[in-house]
């Protein structure tokens, strides 16, 4: 039976997939899902586990996460901006610009923004490069999205987001226990315990 693990863009699930194949006959196979879409692959049956950017949102008294690690925010700028001659700010020094994808969690925007309208991420980017706005990423979703023409300075006090392996309850057979295994780095002699 295969086992379908879906994962989000800037997740990189390679070493846990070759070290999967290393250790069992057992079918893999990954696919990548858009954030928004982490949790209905599991609920909808289409993906056994999601390495997902946490929260999954909604009631999550249904799934298992293990946390895995911690993405550290950027901001992406165009290379015009005072910013981009910096390794590192603060989220203050934010404060008057534009968001290409609304004002994150922890930046108290002084100027009114700009309705910029639904887009994706790649868009926001190119939004960024234009030098209309700037877009705050996590960096691996800016590393996968990196220009010639932006920069991604981190930004120092902002939460970083955090990537999980979740499944659901129902679904906590020996495959799922098994790759489980895999992720938290257990050898194929050592015990669940």
């Amino acid at each position: 039976m295969t086992l379908h693990v879906a994962f989000v863009p800037g997740a990189t699930p390679d070493k846990w997939a070759r070290a999967w194949r290393e250790r069992t006959r057992e079918p893999l196979e990954l696919f990548l899902v858009e954030e928004s879409e982490q949790r209905v692959v599991l609920e909808d049956g289409r993906a056994d586990m999601v390495l997902a950017r946490l929260p999954l949102g909604g009631p999550e008294d249904e799934f298992h996460c293990v946390r895995l690690y911690e993405e550290l925010p950027v901001v992406v700028v165009n290379l015009e901006h005072p910013a981009s001659v910096l390794e590192e700010l603060r989220a203050e020094d934010l404060s008057g610009e534009q968001f290409a994808l609304g004002v994150p969690d922890g930046i108290e925007p002084a100027v009114p923004q700009l309705p910029f309208g639904p887009m994706s991420v790649k868009d926001a980017v190119e939004v960024a490069a234009s030098g209309s706005a700037v877009v705050v990423l996590p960096m691996s979703v800016a590393r996968l999205h990196h220009r010639k023409d932006v920069k991604a300075v981190v930004v120092t006090d902002l939460e970083p987001t955090r990537i999980g392996l979740v499944w659901r309850r129902q679904r906590d057979d020996a495959s799922t226990q098994a790759f489980v295994g895999v992720v938290k780095g257990r050898t194929a002699r050592s015990s669940r315990g």
